[in-house]
């Protein structure tokens, strides 16, 4: 059940910047102004700004830049309206919680976003540096009960191109793919991907999948850690207006419009285009070392296809490479 509070964060969000009168909102809320004017103080201990002005009432700052998801339901379009979503100020992990829920039989569409993260979980069980207040942690379920496992990948891609498209449309720029789910920004990383997925031992399809994605939506108090500061970057270079709420948003507006269009696959070229390895020599990791290759091309099914020094070729549906990447700040 929804409290006063959310509420009325609700109706501030949707009248972000203009004035609201006590007695509208409670009228709008169907509570007492002493209601209203007890949830605005509860908000306020929570870090958003609202002005109260006499004879006209209390405004939502326009500069607010809090995680919530009233902020977020705002900037959703149709088709990522019916998501249920939650928002945690912290989390272990965002795909822990949402596996958990996954096997208690949550629905496809329940979106976890935490503004910190004291487990983050990048791929082959390293960590992702998930500070307070500086990014965006998001993980969504899906239950594509008709797709085999190997289609994972696919769900791994059309995040990537998703992530880039949120990022540019808030003004981001030079955003490329390192294959198969790390996004750049002016040569640093900027979001990262995890897709875990749990099988049908019947059928051998997917019983639910969980994607998350790590925004490093402004750059952290005192910098990245000495391990992380000369790969990552942040989205932006400083506070911006609703910024991470918006991020959210565009991330699941966009890839819900994707994932809800049959296979999927009108984002491949999209994928493509955005790459940042294909014609560049690369090291092919494996568990039993390294090879040096060349990246040809990203095929129809998001496998890199690649080309060994013997001439030799493999398209790579999984794994890890390594590639030179130019940063613009050298």
């Amino acid at each position: 059940m929804t409290g006063t509070k959310e509420r009325l964060l609700e109706l501030l969000e949707k009248n972000r910047g203009q004035y609201i009168s006590g007695e509208e909102a409670a009228k709008q809320l169907d509570i007492s102004r002493t209601a209203v004017w007890k949830a605005v103080n509860s908000l306020r201990k929570e870090g958003y700004e609202i002005c109260a002005v006499p004879n006209k009432g209390y405004s939502l700052s326009s500069g607010t830049d809090i995680l919530s998801v009233q902020g977020i339901r705002r900037y959703l379009r149709p088709a990522a309206a019916g998501l249920q979503l939650e928002v945690l100020q912290e989390v272990d992990s965002t795909n822990n919680r949402l596996r958990e829920q996954a096997a208690a039989g949550a629905l496809e569409g329940t979106v976890i976003v935490a503004g910190r993260q004291t487990a983050g979980k990048g791929r082959l069980g390293r960590k992702f540096y998930s500070p307070e207040g500086t990014g965006v942690y998001l993980s969504l379920l899906l239950r594509p009960e008709t797709w085999p496992p190997e289609r994972a990948v696919g769900i791994t891609t059309i995040a990537a191109v998703a992530g880039c498209e949120a990022i540019e449309a808030l003004g981001g720029r030079d955003v490329q793919i390192k294959w198969v789910n790390d996004i750049f920004m002016d040569g640093r990383k900027v979001s990262g991907i995890l897709t875990e997925a749990s099988m049908g031992l019947e059928n051998g399809h997917l019983e639910y999948a969980v994607v998350g994605i790590g925004f490093n939506v402004y750059p952290p108090e005192g910098g990245f850690p000495p391990e992380l500061k000369d790969i990552a970057g942040a989205v932006f270079p400083e506070q911006k207006s609703d910024g991470k709420n918006r991020l959210a948003a565009e991330f699941l507006n966009r890839f819900m419009d994707y994932y809800g269009h049959g296979d999927g696959k009108n984002y491949v070229e999209k994928y493509r285009e955005r790459s940042l390895v294909i014609g560049k020599e690369i090291l092919v990791l494996k568990r039993d070392g390294s090879r040096k290759a060349k990246a040809l091309d990203v095929d129809q099914d998001c496998h890199l296809l690649v080309e060994y020094e013997d001439g030799t070729r493999e398209k790579l549906s999984s794994g890890e490479i390594s590639v030179r990447v130019a940063r613009t700040d050298q």
